[in-house]
């Protein structure tokens, strides 16, 4: 699913690199889960999965898809047909309903839009926790957690490939966490999507396939290993 290699990525041209990957190869369905300190890269990697950043040098590919390969229009497109975003502040259009949210991403993919059953939007609803009758209302008349719910429902709807997760759960106590969790990688399994979740909260570690700090993946040399290909539920070494 995913496939970075000697990738070097600097804020602007002769500054220091902010982040350095020998390898990193992520299998389609696995469910990853990626920590380390704050401004270590966590959310700089996740915008380099996504294509919303290049590398200056080496290859971050997605479905064997080179994202630098690409121009600005089609790397839109192919992050619309095949990647979920959910972000750490839920990104919702408070003045839509939440209907019209849920429809946002069929709205700019034909390939999402056409893995979409007419009742999806209630179907993921339900799966997540909420009822129905939300689909009118606006966003931004939801609670915290409602809100929360309807943005991870959004990115899976098309069942994406690759489902990008930065820190949704930091506003939550634990059983909010742990019931969206459940909910959050249940759904990402059923539909076959690919699972990146960054987070600081290291209680959640445990329930994913494997466990991957940011640290351990510049180049042997550097003081850090390689991360290979998706070690299942282990500790990368450092």
């Amino acid at each position: 699913m995913v496939d970075i290699e000697d990738l070097h990525f600097a804020w602007k041209a002769g500054a220091p690199d902010a982040l350095r990957i020998q390898r990193l190869r992520i299998a389609a369905g696995e469910q990853v889960f990626v920590h380390g300190p704050s401004g270590c890269g966590k959310s700089t990697l996740l915008g380099l999965m996504a294509g919303v950043l290049l590398p200056r040098q080496g290859r971050c590919r997605v479905l064997g898809q080179d994202w630098a390969a690409l121009s600005g229009a089609r790397r839109d497109g192919f992050r619309a047909d095949h990647v979920g975003v959910l972000f750490q502040q839920f990104n919702l259009l408070g003045w839509l309903s939440v209907r019209d949210n849920l429809s946002l991403p069929a709205g700019f993919s034909r390939r999402r839009a056409q893995a979409t059953a007419p009742d999806d939007a209630v179907r993921l609803l339900r799966a997540m926790g909420l009822d129905e009758t939300l689909l009118d209302r606006p966003a931004r008349e939801l609670s915290v957690g409602q809100q929360q719910r309807v943005a991870a429902a959004r990115c899976l709807v098309g069942r994406p490939s690759l489902v990008i997760a930065d820190e949704p759960t930091s506003a939550l106590d634990t059983e909010h966490r742990d019931r969206f969790m459940d909910l959050l990688q249940g759904q990402c399994r059923e539909a076959g999507s690919t699972l990146v979740f960054v987070s600081h909260d290291r209680e959640l570690a445990a329930r994913f396939d494997t466990r991957l700090a940011v640290a351990d993946l510049a180049p042997t040399g550097d003081g850090a290993a390689e991360h290979p290909a998706a070690a299942p539920s282990t500790e990368q070494p450092a």
